[in-house]
């Protein structure tokens, strides 16, 4: 597999980087990719969703988090710098064996950085009982492509906020009921935020996919 290198490091809108996987899932050369990326403060919702019932619209836009819909399924995600995107692209055309080749991916990074996590049913990376991870993932003409939302940091009030809780949640509002749900990486590892995507990129990477000026020009933006 080989890792993206983007022209710079700035950090682009969520939208770019959806599109990046497209025109990627579009362009392989026979090796499967690895993108790593950080965006400003977002909400993602599923391909399925209705805007209006899964993002609180009114705090987003007073708090300048910005609102994308993506083409995969699954659920709707608060993200943020201090969050870390992966894009898996692929050419196994199975969305199950995608899947699981991902989230083996995941697991064996975490374990060698000590940390005993597991996969679930749905796909979600969990520490003990806590999520930290989350993906979906999305059939292309050649292949699959998985994207994850790892938490190894967040705004846990904009997480809280952003997203309008189901009726299933009405009863556990506030910022402690969702540290009771999910976890941030940064508690189980003394690793920066940009070390662990060094370990990533040694760890499940040979070479590198140097994209040019002219590939990420505003042609693939959305």
């Amino acid at each position: 597999m080989k890792y993206v290198v983007l022209p710079d490091e700035k950090i682009r809108p969520l939208s770019f980087y959806l599109a990046m996987e497209d025109y990627l899932a579009q362009n392989m050369e026979g090796d499967d990719l690895l993108m790593l990326w950080q965006v400003e403060p977002s909400v993602i919702y599923g391909r399925n969703q209705v805007v209006e019932n899964e993002v609180n619209l009114d705090y987003c836009r007073k708090n300048g988090i910005r609102v994308y819909q993506r083409k995969s399924g699954g659920g709707c995600v608060y993200a943020d710098k201090d969050n870390l995107m992966w894009s898996f692209v692929t050419s196994e055309d199975n969305v199950g064996f995608a899947f699981n080749r991902f989230v083996t991916m995941v697991l064996l990074v975490l374990r060698k950085m000590g940390i005993e996590a597991t996969g679930t049913s749905h796909n979600d990376i969990m520490i003990g009982d806590r999520k930290v991870c989350g993906t979906a993932c999305r059939k292309t003409p050649k292949g699959c492509v998985v994207h994850s939302t790892m938490l190894y940091d967040t705004n846990m009030e904009h997480m809280l906020n952003a997203i309008t809780p189901g009726p299933e949640k009405l009863e556990k509002k506030g910022i402690q009921s969702v540290r009771q749900r999910i976890t941030l990486l940064k508690d189980y590892t003394p690793l920066s935020l940009n070390e662990v995507k060094t370990l990533i990129r040694e760890t499940l990477c040979q070479g590198e996919r140097r994209l040019t000026e002219e590939e990420t020009n505003e042609k693939v933006k959305r």
